[in-house]
C-alpha cells in the first residue's frame, strides 16, 4: 500500500469517526430533549392537577360557609314552631276577648304580650306569609284543607278562608298557611 493509500484510508477513518460523534451528538441532543419534553409535560400535568385541586377546595369553602349561614339563620327553626301554636292561641284568645267589653284591662295586658312577643319572633326572622281571601290557590304556596262550593262564581279555584297563618323563618317555609277554597 502506498503512503497516498494509507493516508486517504486515515481521512476516511477520521471523517467517520467525526460522522459517528455528530451522530452520537445529536442523539444525545435529541434523548436530551425528549427528557427535558417529558420533564416539561410533567410539570404541565402537576399544574394542572394544583390548579383543580385549589379550585376544588376554593369550593368547598364556599359551600361550607354557605351552609354554615343558613345552619345559623334556620337554628330556631325548632323552636319557632314550638311557638306558632302559641301565637295562635293569643291570636285566638284576643278575637275572643275583643267580643268581651267588660274585659277592658285584660284585653290591653294580653294585646301587650301578644305584641312583645311577635315582635321578638320578627326580630328572630320570624314572618307571617300574608294571604287576602279571595286570592288564587297556589299548591306551592298554600296548604288546601277542605273544599266547599264557592259562595260567587269568581270565587271557584281561590282562597276563600284563612284557617292558619303560615311563616317564613327567613326566606324558608316553616309552615304553609291552612286555607280553604271554593269549589
Amino acid at each position: 500500500m502506498s503512503n497516498k493509500d494509507t493516508k486517504d484510508i486515515e481521512k476516511e477513518q477520521v471523517e467517520a469517526n467525526e460522522v459517528e460523534t455528530a451522530a452520537a451528538a445529536e442523539e444525545q441532543e435529541v434523548i436530551e430533549l425528549s427528557v427535558e419534553e417529558k420533564l416539561q409535560e410533567e410539570v404541565k400535568q402537576e399544574k394542572d392537577k394544583f390548579l383543580r385541586l385549589f379550585a376544588e377546595f376554593e369550593n368547598y369553602k364556599k359551600r361550607t360557609s354557605r351552609e354554615r349561614i343558613e345552619l345559623f339563620s334556620t337554628a330556631s327553626e325548632d323552636v319557632m314552631k314550638t311557638l306558632l301554636p302559641v301565637l295562635d292561641d293569643f291570636e285566638r284568645a284576643l278575637s275572643h276577648i275583643e267580643e268581651d267589653k267588660e274585659a277592658e284591662e285584660l284585653r290591653k295586658g294580653v294585646l301587650l304580650i301578644y305584641q312583645k312577643l311577635v315582635n321578638t319572633l320578627d326580630q328572630k326572622g320570624l314572618k307571617p306569609i300574608v294571604v287576602e281571601k279571595g286570592e288564587a290557590f297556589n299548591a306551592d304556596n298554600h296548604e288546601a284543607i277542605t273544599q266547599i262550593p264557592a259562595p260567587t262564581e269568581d270565587l271557584k279555584g281561590k282562597v276563600i278562608d284563612v284557617v292558619e297563618k303560615g311563616y317564613k323563618l327567613g326566606e324558608k317555609v316553616i309552615r304553609f298557611p291552612k286555607v280553604v277554597i271554593g269549589q
